[in-house]
């Protein structure tokens, strides 16, 4: 079973636990099975290349590492502040996501 998760691609996030604690960045890609996501400039890992057709040079690349999802809470659009997320129907009868502090609507 799949399990439903509080942020989406595109989201702002911070992270709230770990070494990168309290950056901020944007979610750009979610790993469901996984439970992680891979936040732009969060997380970042050196990676070793040979080269190849790609880059040419080779060398150490700087790229975002996947980071659990639990690590991570989403921006709120009203106050800028973390929040939590809680789903609920809205007057179209469609379930979206809200920002548990303000009560606005996340899209």
């Amino acid at each position: 079973m799949r399990k439903k998760l509080h942020i989406k691609k595109g989201d702002t996030v911070v992270v709230i636990a770990g070494d990168s604690k309290g950056q901020q960045g944007k979610v750009l890609e979610v790993l469901v099975e996984k439970q992680k996501a891979i936040v732009e400039g969060v997380n970042m890992m050196s990676k070793h290349t040979k080269p190849n057709a790609k880059s040419p040079q080779g060398g150490i690349i700087k790229r975002e590492a996947p980071i659990q999802v639990s690590n991570l809470m989403l921006i709120d659009p009203a106050s800028g502040k973390p929040t939590k997320v809680g789903r609920k129907l809205n007057d179209k009868n469609k379930l979206v996501r809200f920002a548990k502090k303000s009560g606005e609507e996340i899209k």
